[in-house]
């Protein structure tokens, strides 16, 4: 129980459960499509607005949620006018953001110490406000997937049948980058930017090791998550190591164990 006597640990705990809680509802979607890299990408421009924001004298944070809201919507927009080579809006959105936070960080007078804080994840040192707009982000989220999961789910599976569904799917698409881009900014507070990704692909591939339906899978990758970052942030305070590395290899060990467990089952029957 000496974990929570700080009050840092029990905001780190909050903000972590909230960010676990979202990166598999998006992350799910992510794997459907085939679009495990748009983490990576999209973290890349988070960084570079993060240099943008404090160069222009804003909250960082918001200079990370603008840039990469903007991303999100040129990867989205670059494929539709390549549509049979998806992949190359979000390696194009991918090197811009790495150019961008190249030249912005050169520019800024930013300490080494807080831009390797968004890198590699801070969750010890988020405040109330972080709190609160971990928060607000996870509530806009949620609702907005809740009243869309359903398109979301069709467009991500057949986009061809979505369409002759009736459904809108330059909407949803677009509806979901920009989702993607605000669980990205929530993120990156938590794990850093370069392992943001992990959390909202790893759980999702150890729930999907399971075979079992989409609604279930979906329920055990919020559960790998959820005990990934409890356990990583437990293991963290414990051994003094960082934890957003923590978090990600506790997921990754996870995965692998079910993996083995699966394969020893299968082999077995």
């Amino acid at each position: 129980m000496e974990f929570f006597q700080y009050d840092f640990m029990q905001r780190a705990l909050a903000a972590g459960l909230i960010t676990a809680f979202l990166c598999p509802l998006i992350g799910i979607f992510v794997v459907v499509r085939r679009q495990s890299l748009i983490g990576d990408g999209l973290g890349h421009i988070a960084f570079a607005g993060v240099a943008a924001g404090h160069l222009a004298g804003i909250y960082p944070m918001a200079g990370a949620l603008l840039l990469t809201l903007g991303g999100a919507v040129g990867i989205e927009l670059t494929r539709r006018r390549h549509a049979q080579y998806s992949d190359m809006g979000l390696a194009i959105i991918f090197y811009a953001g790495v150019a961008m936070a190249i030249i912005f960080s050169t520019m800024t007078k930013m300490p080494s110490s807080g831009l390797l804080s968004f890198l590699f994840g801070s969750i010890v040192t988020v405040s109330l406000q972080d709190v609160g707009l971990i928060a607000a982000a996870g509530l806009l989220v949620s609702g907005i997937l809740f009243v869309w999961h359903k398109p979301l789910l069709l467009s991500s599976f057949n986009e061809d049948i979505a369409n002759v569904s009736g459904i809108d799917t330059g909407r949803v698409n677009m509806i979901f980058s920009i989702l993607t881009a605000l669980v990205v900014v929530v993120g990156m507070t938590i794990v850093g930017i370069l392992l943001v990704s992990a959390l909202m692909i790893v759980p999702v591939a150890a729930a999907h090791s399971l075979r079992l339906g989409f609604k279930a899978t979906l329920g055990w990758a919020v559960g790998f998550s959820v005990l990934s970052v409890t356990a990583g942030l437990l293991s963290s305070f414990y051994l003094d190591i960082a934890p957003g590395g923590t978090i990600v290899m506790t997921a990754i060990i996870l995965y692998v164990l079910i993996a083995v467990v699966q394969t020893w089952r299968e082999n077995k029957a």
